[in-house]
This record gives C-alpha cells, structure tokens and sequence, in this order.
C-alpha cells in the first residue's frame, strides 16, 4: 500500500510578488538564475533577472523595452553564449545578451501581429544540426529563422490564398535526431494541430483535437519523434505516440481530462521524458507519468502496423493560485526544480520530490 509520502511532492521554496504582468519564466542554463518576460501597466516590457540567494529570489537586473514581451526561449544559443530569443506584441523576434541586456544580438520584423510561442533547437547541445528558432504568430503563420541570417526566414509555413488565417497559438520542434532531420508541430484556436517536415518542407500529418490548442511539446527535441504532448481549452490533453504513423488513421492517442479549466501548457522533465507537468487555469500543478501499453504497435486488417497508445497515471496535483499558471520551466541542471508565473503577478520556484523513484 502506498502513502501518501511515497508520492512525488510540490513543494514552494520562494514565492515572489512583482509590479507586472508576466508572461513566460525560464530558467537561465547551468546557472542559479531565471527570467521574467511581461509587460507594466503602462505598456511597455519587461525582462527582469533573478538569482537564488540564501533562499531568496534576487532582482539583480531589469531592462525596460518598448514592446511587451510574450515569449522566450534559450533553444537556440550556444552555453557559452545563453542569449534568449523572444517574441513580443508587436511582433518583432529578438535576441539578447543578458550580460548586457539593452540593445538586441539579433532582430527581425517576424510577423505583423503578436508572436504568441516561441521555440528553438540545435543550442545548448540539445538537437543536431543549425540553431534554428521558430515563432508562431496571430497572424495565421509559422516561421523558422537561423539567427546566422539576417532578416528574411529560412521556412514560412502560412495559409493558402483564400484560406482563413488561423491564430497561432503554440509552436514546438521535435525529430531533430539528425542534422538533415527536422519538424515544427503548430496549435491553433480552432484545435488544428499540424506538423511541418522541415526536410521535406510539407505537412506531414494534421488532425484537429476540437478546442484551441494552448501548448504542444514533444518530449524530446533531438530524438527520433517518440511522443506529442497538446493541451487545450476546457481541461483536456493529449498525448500522441509519434512512432507509427497509419496512412489514414495517423498517429494512436490518448486524451485526458485534467483541469477543470483550461490547460494553459505542459512540461516534459528533462531528465525523464515521461513525466510531465501541466498548469491550469484555475492556479494548479498537475504531475503526471505516461504508460506505454505491451506493444507500442499492431497489423490492421490489411498487414499495416497501425500505433497503440499507452496510458497516464496522475502522480500529484496541488494548487498554487486563483489565477492562469501561464508558464512552467524545469530547471535543466537540477531534478525537480521548477519556475512558474501566473497571472496573479508572483513568480515560484518550486521543487518536486522523488522523481527519482515514481
């Protein structure tokens, strides 16, 4: 019989209230700091720095930028250099150096609305080939750029003539095992989830899971594609097994009702691929581990191997907030430690116990 103290615990070790609105947190790599991306009241953006000390959460910079920042990533930098890239309201892609944050490495006009997702891959050793970051925007398109090239996209995945642009809402990379191999999985509001062969340069597979997609993530970036994560509006979420793909019937799932509100994103650990943690709209954490059945494929009828999805099993769930968890980053040095901001204007640093042994 299991109790309760052989579960996985959240635990908040800092809890800090801020003067903004923040939109997404990272994790700095191989160091004990992280970044805040928001906006003030007054409209502007916001990057603030903060260091573990004693316990403590540190403000030790803040830079003030005329947009409103929506999104970060550190994908695509090298871990000499952790510059972050980030998408923000108006529409710009920009890199910085945090070392000295006030005028961008890198910028590009990416998009003529807000960049709503942001991902990058082939940094920080994780994932063969280019750096390479994709950003997904309200206005209907997908872009990949190399931050060796100047302002022009080396993909751009939009709609058709005549079609309706879809917003954007979520961008991921995956299948990056290779330096040839590559792929870009998009969400949007209407549920399409898509994805782009980069190699190939078309849409490999799409199917709609019925509510506006608010984050998809592959559980590892620079692996053969193994699984697919996607959350959803009105507390669901799916998860994908990437490894046989039918003619007709595509990839096997599973969809979970988790939240009773919104999913707003899921995290994969990174050092086990089959836990993850999901935040909800009502302020809480869920931690969950997938199952994978006997046989992660079967023959159909006619001889084709056709895939067989596993299961999850709900490890922990606690609740931080009232408010959206709008961002969750695990650290990528330590086991356990996590970020979170939500929308009642705190960041947490919190730590989950016994991953080692769920």
């Amino acid at each position: 019989m299991s109790s309760p103290l052989t579960k996985p615990q959240i635990i908040t070790v800092i809890q800090k209230s801020l003067n903004h609105t923040v939109f997404d947190s990272k994790w700095i790599p191989c160091s004990a700091k992280f970044v805040c991306l928001g906006n003030f009241a007054r409209g502007t953006g916001v990057m603030q720095i903060y260091e573990m000390q004693h316990g403590e959460a540190q403000l030790i910079k803040e830079v003030e930028k005329p947009k409103p920042i929506k999104c970060g990533t550190f994908g695509a930098t090298s871990l000499q250099q952790r510059h972050i890239a980030t998408g923000d309201f108006d529409g710009n892609l920009n890199i910085w150096n945090l070392e000295i944050p006030h005028l961008p490495v890198y910028t590009a006009k990416a998009h003529k609305e807000i960049v709503n997702s942001i991902d990058g891959v082939g940094g920080l050793g994780i994932g063969e080939g280019a750096p390479e970051i994709v950003t997904g925007s309200r206005d209907g398109t997908v872009k990949v750029w190399d931050p060796r090239q100047k302002d022009s996209p080396v993909a751009n995945m939009e709609p058709m003539e005549g079609e309706t642009k879809r917003d954007c809402w979520t961008v991921a990379f995956g299948h990056a095992f290779n330096d040839q191999d590559r792929c870009v999985c998009a969400g949007y509001d209407n549920g399409d989830v898509k994805l782009f062969d980069l190699r190939n340069m078309c849409v490999r597979w799409e199917t709609n899971i019925k509510n506006g997609v608010c984050c998809v993530e592959f559980d590892r970036k620079d692996i053969n594609m193994n699984k697919l994560l996607a959350t959803s509006l009105e507390g669901k979420f799916h998860v994908f097994d990437m490894r046989t793909q039918h003619a007709t019937k595509g990839f096997a799932s599973i969809c979970e009702k988790a939240h009773k509100s919104t999913v707003w994103q899921a995290r994969h650990l990174p050092q086990n691929r089959d836990i993850f943690m999901t935040t909800g709209g009502a302020g809480n954490l869920h931690l969950w581990k997938y199952e994978y059945p006997a046989q992660r494929s079967k023959k159909d009828s006619n001889g084709v191997d056709v895939g067989v999805a596993g299961s999850v099993n709900l490890l922990q769930n606690v609740t931080l907030s009232t408010q959206p968890i709008a961002s969750l980053d695990w650290s990528p040095d330590k086991q356990g430690l996590c970020v979170c901001s939500g929308f009642d204007q705190s960041v947490r640093v919190l730590i989950v116990t016994k991953l080692n042994i769920v």
